[in-house]
């Protein structure tokens, strides 16, 4: 586990990071160095990066809510119906292969950095 740690506190650290700056840290950051660096397979990297969220996304809230940046409202609004489509697209990933999973997500990163960057 001591050879381990130093790398996820640099995994930690960089999901948290990003959590702070884009809002976005697990799907983009923990998955794939969890994957890359430790060997999870597609879904446990998936399910260890929302228990982490858990935490990272109650800081980040909590901090940008002091700077005024939460909108109370719309958070709700987004996040009370997105619980449907954590239901659904983990019932999804169970049902397809992991390596399907791991192409619809390289593509979906691609895709998203393309509209970013244009």
């Amino acid at each position: 586990m001591a050879s381990r740690l130093p790398k996820l506190v640099a995994i930690a650290t960089l999901g948290g990071a990003f959590s702070g700056l884009f809002g976005v840290g697990g799907g983009t950051i923990i998955v794939p160095l969890l994957i890359l660096w430790f060997g999870y397979g597609e879904r446990e990297a998936t399910g260890t990066s929302l228990l982490a969220i858990i935490v990272i996304a109650a800081l980040a809230a909590a901090t940008q809510g002091a700077f005024g940046n939460v909108h109370l409202g719309t958070g709700l609004l987004i996040g009370i119906p997105a619980m449907a489509g954590v239901v659904a697209g983990t019932a999804l990933q169970q049902r397809i292969p992991e390596r399907a999973v791991s192409g619809i997500f390289a593509v979906l990163l691609v895709a998203s950095a393309a509209v970013l960057i244009l």
